[in-house]
């Protein structure tokens, strides 16, 4: 049965997380759930500190980058020349119409809530924006699950799309964790948007795979069908 298959109730059980979150960030906006999750990530000795070496803060600061909007708008961009020059050009324009309105998304739903940032620590990265939905987390979400689906969907095959979705979760966590880290968003803000990451770049693969499908059916189609014989 389709409504109890994971592709539907992922999306539909991240939604109702997201609302959950929010309805959390409006009536308690600093529980010491979430300071005490911050504080996880910080030397006990030294709270303005993250835990680890050197080398481990500034591999943190890269993987943030790759949720900045350069980091993921170069990928955007990438994927969608990559699937219009192999033929998908449905495909290749919704992607480009999802991740841009979901940026846009991004800054409304921030200035709606406008929940400040952590302020218990130092913080080891700049912000401009308000807290809840982590940005970053959001839109990792929502590009990379969609790249990876929409590579999936072009390829046709099982294993390569298993492949690139294993690899966008695996970035889409590491992203989130490192604002976490970095002491510049709430656990509770990076699980928020990861929650509407998922849900919209689910509804985006269902609604951008069905238009593809008949658009690139009709083509074949078209080529496949024997011509009448003149007379």
């Amino acid at each position: 049965m389709f409504l109890l298959q994971p592709r539907f109730l992922l999306p539909v059980a991240a939604i109702f997380g997201f609302i959950g979150l929010a309805f959390y960030v409006v009536s308690d906006g600093s529980s010491s759930i979430d300071s005490a999750l911050v504080m996880l990530f910080r030397d006990p000795a030294n709270p303005s500190a993250p835990i680890g070496p050197a080398w481990f803060r500034e591999m943190m600061r890269d993987l943030t980058a790759l949720g900045s909007f350069i980091g993921l708008g170069i990928a955007t961009v990438i994927a969608a020349l990559t699937l219009r020059l192999c033929g998908h050009r449905p495909l290749a324009i919704g992607l480009l119409a999802s991740v841009l309105s979901a940026t846009a998304a991004s800054t409304v739903l921030k200035l709606a809530f406008g929940r400040e940032r952590p302020d218990i620590v130092e913080h080891a990265a700049l912000t401009f924006t308000a807290s809840f939905p982590s940005g970053h987390a959001f839109l990792a979400a929502v590009v990379l699950l969609s790249i990876a689906s929409f590579v999936g969907l072009a390829s046709r095959r099982a294993d390569i799309a298993r492949l690139c979705l294993w690899v966008a979760w695996t970035l889409m966590i590491a992203i989130g964790l490192s604002r976490i880290y970095l002491g510049v968003h709430w656990p509770s803000d990076v699980l928020g948007g990861w929650c509407l990451g998922v849900a919209w770049s689910s509804l985006a693969t269902f609604l951008i795979g069905r238009i593809a499908t008949r658009t690139e059916a009709g083509p074949a189609q078209a080529v496949a069908a024997p011509s009448k014989p003149a007379g």
